[in-house]
């Protein structure tokens, strides 16, 4: 008897709106929390719950305030696909990740087959957005945008110089490293050198022995911080004064941290700062104020979460369907600037710029001497 009654105040109270608060959006960040790329994971936990901090204190989305999940996929792509699935368990319907290509990539088939719509502050690796998946976005650039701009700059700036190309073999590092290539290779230079490291290892003394064999003057890596800087700093205890050129995986202090002085002239290729947008001038001061410099991935991860958060109001729901529709069909305003999306998924008009590690420091370049 009594749990009749139990359920008949349950319904009359459903039927009445009482105690029927409308429960939170789930929505999730998904990155590399632990492990050795943690810092960019960092970036993009803090850019995703800084904009929900906002969002919720400007009264949510479609009157529901959002609750934020975190998934560490570690840059690993079996942990990914676990994250990917335990969102789904979750209930999650829109995921600010991955920030490795190989995690985002096997993920987003978890995410396309459970309606999750994805988007991506960091994989730039195209075959992300090329798979055809209606639910996947990113608000970065793509490798086939960012190789040809590298590969130009050291075309146009290192004319007649020895270029070696290496990469550590994972997924968003050899789809750079391929594209800068093939970009050198149009443009009349050959690399001298192609080879391949091992992430996670400590000693690189036989690719070091390699360039200097072959007399190498630039190097470009394919790769991340880690593994960058420690090449960096044994090429110059070795005596080999070759300049490091690399992608935005070594846009990064902790770069600087890992070879000290070692690192001075090594080059990084990024989009422009979007810290210097008038859209993003409050957030920036928020982050600051909390001591906490929005660098890297940061505010692109806020963007990710503001143009899926403005997508959903216009779709009028949360379904991954529409809200990809709504995507693909409008302009944003985002700490990155206005911003729109291709039918792909990929972010229309992105740019590129160099920047040079100078005295712990990262400045934009426009040109060297060599």
């Amino acid at each position: 008897m009594k749990r009749i009654v139990q359920v008949f105040i349950a319904a009359m109270l459903t039927a009445f709106g009482v105690g029927a608060a409308h429960a939170d959006i789930v929505i999730a960040s998904a990155g590399p929390f632990t492990g050795s790329y943690a810092a960019f994971g960092e970036q993009l936990k803090r850019g995703a719950t800084q904009a929900v901090a906002d969002l919720n204190a400007a009264g949510g989305v479609l009157g529901q305030k959002l609750k934020l999940e975190y998934g560490d996929d570690a840059c690993d792509p079996k942990q990914a696909v676990s994250v990917a699935n335990k969102f789904a368990n979750q209930k999650v319907v829109f995921v600010s990740g991955h920030f490795c290509s190989g995690s985002s990539i096997p993920a987003s088939e978890v995410y396309k087959e459970e309606n999750i719509l994805q988007i991506s502050p960091a994989s730039t690796n195209p075959k992300l957005t090329e798979q055809g998946f209606f639910n996947v976005f990113r608000t970065c650039g793509r490798d086939d945008q960012q190789g040809p701009f590298d590969g130009d700059f050291i075309a146009d700036n290192f004319k007649g110089k020895r270029v070696a190309i290496v990469h550590d073999k994972q997924t968003y590092s050899k789809g750079l490293a391929d594209e800068v290539k093939k970009q050198l290779n149009k443009r009349g230079t050959k690399e001298v050198l192609y080879d391949t490291v091992t992430a996670g290892e400590k000693d690189y003394s036989a690719l070091v022995t390699k360039l200097k064999a072959n007399n190498v003057d630039i190097l470009f890596y394919g790769g991340y911080h880690t593994e960058g800087g420690l090449i960096v700093r044994q090429m110059r205890e070795q005596g080999l004064k070759a300049r490091m050129v690399a992608g935005d995986a070594l846009f990064i202090p902790e770069f600087w941290s890992i070879t000290g002085n070692a690192g001075e002239g090594t080059l990084a290729s990024f989009s422009p700062d979007p810290r210097n947008n008038k859209e993003a001038a409050a957030v920036v001061k928020k982050f600051r104020d909390q001591g906490y410099e929005p660098e890297g991935y940061t505010l692109y991860s806020y963007a990710a979460v503001q143009a899926w958060a403005q997508a959903a109001a216009k779709a009028k729901s949360t379904d991954a369907k529409k809200v990809a529709a709504a995507l693909k069909s409008g302009t944003f305003t985002t700490v990155l600037g206005k911003i729109s999306f291709d039918k792909k998924g990929d972010i229309k008009g992105e740019t590129y710029m160099m920047y040079e590690w100078t005295k712990g420091a990262l400045k934009p370049i426009k040109k060297i001497s060599s």
